[in-house]
């Protein structure tokens, strides 16, 4: 009798699967963190036999390499994938044994990267697809991650391959994918937590339109790449070394203030609430409980050192594992407890309000200075903005600051958590900001005009 375990990585937008039978098992994309991986087959009671990549991720950086040294397993990766490593390169239609009647079927599903490579967990027949970056939940993985020359190509690709996949496979297997519950990945949003290959014959655009439309439409929807994806390739390729997930430096008052004056980013994992309500000047609030991982390595200068911020050693601890996934490996110090501990003595914390559209709305009919600032995705802005508004998506306003126009800057987005980052980075320019926390769905209801194209 088989199983299948999911490891879902919210903030990524992924997940890794451990799938196996009695006594043996096979990891398909693990983490970066390998531990929880291997704790997990121990309470299974079964040894790691393989470990499977479907690609060489654009989006994290994989625990394989790592997790193959710790447990002796085998390494299958794409053949055409380039690594400097050994491993065990997989072939379309290449099996392996994974335990007693279990078998790992590979097939070649080309489209997210040239080398992608989806696995089918057989038990006599075909029980599981672990489909990777190629075929998703409503969606397929983005053609753009590898050469901007192979684009159209990888997307006609991409379309022939989950056809192929589909082909070989009965309605009711599931579909189990690695990303596209979130992920920068993902060529257009993905729905759902749960899927079989016949939801996604009926509904999937790789299956219900032809080839052109489909590349036709998968190009017209992809929006920015991620900066750091431009790392994790070179990463995964060369092999990531393992992590350490030790505490990082205690940091007081003094060495905040010289860290920040270095130049450091000293990122607060706090609420937003609390955030706005008092933070050390300077400082960025990412939230720990949301894409902590995915936008502070969009925008942080790579390899700039990052000073977490935080309630406690757990907050800074499962920040600490999340950035390692994507290649942020240690912080340089951290700081936890009473915010007020953090400013140096006779320093005061800094402040800016939290306001809803209501109060935008208000403002504008008072005659206030106000400047709105939406930084929102572009896909999200074609659906209808702030009349007057500024648009800058919220990977890019560190860099443009000077583009915002003069007076107090009202920053939004969707619902709050990306418009309280903006306002920070804002803020920590010397601007003055009002953090929008407020669905923007509200926002029509308040007498604002809402342009929509």
């Amino acid at each position: 009798m088989f199983f299948v375990d999911t490891l879902e990585f919210e903030g990524l937008g992924n997940r890794s699967y451990l799938a196996g039978g009695r006594r043996a098992a096979v990891v398909v994309d693990p983490p970066r963190d390998v531990d929880q991986v291997i704790a997990l087959a121990a309470r299974r009671g079964v040894r790691i036999a393989y470990v499977a990549e479907t690609h060489v991720h654009n989006d994290y950086v994989t625990g394989g390499l790592e997790l193959t040294r710790l447990t002796g397993a085998r390494y299958l990766v794409p053949v055409g994938a380039h690594v400097s490593f050994p491993r065990t390169p997989v072939a379309d239609g290449d099996m392996s044994e994974v335990d007693e009647d279990l078998v790992l079927r590979a097939i070649a599903t080309l489209g997210h990267t040239p080398h992608h490579t989806s696995y089918v967990l057989e038990e006599g027949h075909a029980v599981a697809a672990f489909t990777g970056g190629s075929l998703l939940i409503g969606s397929v993985g983005r053609p753009d991650l590898v050469d901007p020359r192979l684009t159209e190509h990888l997307a006609r690709a991409r379309h022939a391959s989950v056809h192929r996949l589909a082909a070989t496979l009965d309605d009711e297997v599931p579909v189990l994918p690695t990303h596209g519950f979130g992920s920068f990945c993902s060529s257009s949003q993905a729905g759902g937590d749960a899927s079989t290959i016949g939801q996604e014959r009926n509904g999937n655009d790789a299956f219900t339109l032809d080839v052109d439309t489909f590349v036709k439409r998968i190009l017209a929807g992809l929006e920015d790449v991620p900066a750091y994806y431009a790392h994790m390739g070179p990463a995964n390729g060369a092999g990531p070394a393992p992590v350490d997930l030790t505490p990082p430096e205690p940091a007081d008052a003094a060495q905040i203030a010289e860290r920040l004056a270095a130049g450091e980013w000293l990122v607060d994992l706090r609420s937003r609430v609390a955030f706005a309500d008092g933070h050390v000047a300077g400082s960025f609030n990412f939230e720990g409980t949301g894409k902590l991982a995915a936008y502070l390595a969009w925008l942080i200068p790579w390899g700039k050192p990052v000073t977490l911020l935080g309630d406690t050693p757990a907050q800074i601890a499962d920040a600490h594992r999340e950035l390692t996934r994507v290649g942020i490996d240690r912080p340089a110090a951290a700081a936890t407890g009473d915010p007020a501990t953090w400013a140096r003595q006779g320093e005061q914390l800094t402040s800016f309000p939290r306001a809803g559209f209501a109060d935008l709305a208000a403002a504008r009919e008072r005659g206030e200075d106000v400047v709105v600032l939406d930084v929102r995705r572009d896909s999200e802005r074609a659906n209808g903005f702030v009349e007057s508004s500024v648009h800058i998506p919220l990977h890019e306003p560190h860099g443009r600051t000077g583009e915002v126009p003069d007076g107090t800057v009202w920053v939004h987005c969707a619902g709050g958590m990306r418009a309280a980052t903006a306002a920070s980075l804002l803020d920590a320019t010397g601007r003055t900001v009002i953090a929008i926390d407020d669905g923007f769905e509200a926002a029509a209801d308040t007498g604002l005009g809402i342009t929509r194209p």
